[in-house]
């Protein structure tokens, strides 16, 4: 079958989205219950938070092995079993009984999601040209979008018909099916192999691994993923509700309803901006134009000590949504200047970037909010200082965009092409 011009991609490409669809609403729905879990298994809100987080962590450091494995043994595989492994784990949370099978279901389900970017990335360059894929990905990064928004009001509305537990038993059971339905699609109907039998002779894994990691090009896309993706993850995802609340006196619902301008901004600016990149045939400069953006955005607050008037915080919450979108074009970077047997690794690299700023943002503004709580009894000023973070985050990102090295869109690659050297 001729991948790239079947009409088959388009089942492929569907069936894959909509699994990204599920699993990464389950990275937040937890969320939801956490005041349910206090209750129910008498644990402290530190508990269910580290229980809450924990798949965070796995997802960040199984990047890199995940992508290894992908070159090796072929994405099919990897997905498949990825998508069945997050649906078992989400099984064995809503029979949880004790803190301790919340925290192994949670482990499961962050193996199992650690595949899916991954091997999604994969798939679609192997069905869709460069071109195709250039706008494509930018849909894929909605998705994820999608998923956080889907483990919002409708997982809520779930979880009251059904109970917590049937909830989340009900999107275990179809994440099994979809990893059914992804052998009969990936494998069967497309004649595809489980398994890839490459016929490239695979280098040690100690010399690939150094080579990446001595590999400007690489680094370059690690720190642009690093520096768009953290603000909007890490902090929207965590302290912009708190920081609403503190600083401009509103309720949990209405500020919870304000994030809801980031992941429109989000949900939009993803399939726009890849459609921007395909059409001027450059990945670089628009990527450029949206980390100095999104740069600029985070540097208002400090402007503003933390405290911007109402209708300017809704344009800057939604301006970094809309330059999150932009992160979908890091791996188009790395479809363009990579050879498809370092595909996998290099695309889990730079998300490695991506998740570990998510991971470490929170922490970070964390320990500043609490210094000043614990040295003036007000968090004030806290919020002030803790916006020097996503903007220093912001400023690495800057600098790997500037550094990355573009191909011109139209001067194809083959699959066993020689690799283009971009170290230092």
């Amino acid at each position: 079958m001729d991948n790239q011009n079947s009409k088959f991609r388009w089942v492929i490409f569907t069936s894959v989205l909509f699994t990204y669809l599920i699993m990464s609403s389950q990275r937040t729905a937890p969320g939801l219950i956490t005041d349910q879990l206090m209750i129910d298994f008498g644990v402290t809100a530190a508990t269910v938070g580290l229980v809450t987080s924990i798949q965070f962590f796995v997802y960040t450091g199984l990047q890199v092995p995940m992508g290894m494995l992908a070159d090796r043994y072929g994405p099919n595989f990897l997905l498949i079993i990825g998508a069945n492994l997050t649906g078992v784990g989400t099984i064995i949370y809503s029979f949880g009984t004790h803190e301790f099978v919340l925290f192994f279901a949670r482990i499961l389900t962050g193996i199992g999601d650690a595949t899916i970017w991954v091997n999604m990335v994969l798939i679609l360059s192997q069905w869709f040209n460069e071109k195709e894929f250039t706008r494509l990905i930018g849909f894929a990064g909605m998705t994820g979008s999608l998923g956080f928004l889907l483990a919002t009001v409708p997982f809520s509305a779930l979880i009251v018909l059904l109970g917590w537990r049937g909830a989340f038993l009900s999107a275990g059971i179809l994440l099994c099916l979809l990893s059914i339905f992804l052998y009969f699609v990936l494998v069967k109907k497309s004649q595809q192999s489980f398994f890839v039998a490459s016929k490239i002779q695979r280098e040690k894994t100690s010399v690939l691994l150094r080579r990446i990691l001595s590999n400007r090009q690489a680094w370059a896309l690690f720190l642009c993923h690093f520096g768009i993706v953290g603000g909007y993850i890490g902090f929207i995802g965590s302290w912009a509700v708190p920081y609403m609340m503190d600083v401009y006196g509103m309720t949990r619902l209405d500020a919870s309803q304000l994030i809801m301008f980031s992941l429109i901004g989000a949900l939009i600016g993803a399939p726009l901006i890849g459609w921007i990149s395909s059409c001027l045939a450059t990945i670089k400069r628009p990527y450029i134009v949206f980390h100095i953006t999104v740069l600029l955005c985070w540097s208002i607050f400090l402007i503003f000590r933390e405290h911007p008037p109402f209708y300017l915080l809704i344009i800057l919450f939604f301006i970094i949504g809309f330059g999150f979108g932009s992160n979908s074009l890091t791996f188009a970077v790395v479809r363009q200047t990579f050879p498809i047997t370092e595909t996998g690794i290099v695309t889990g690299f730079a998300n490695t970037g991506g998740f570990l700023s998510a991971v470490l943002l929170p922490s970070i503004i964390g320990y500043i909010l609490d210094h000043f709580q614990s040295t003036s009894g007000s968090i004030g000023d806290g919020y002030y200082y803790g916006f020097f973070t996503p903007v220093i985050f912001s400023i690495f990102g800057l600098i790997g965009v500037i550094l990355i090295k573009e191909k011109h869109q139209g001067a194809g690659r083959e699959p066993n092409e020689k690799r283009t050297d971009f170290s230092t």
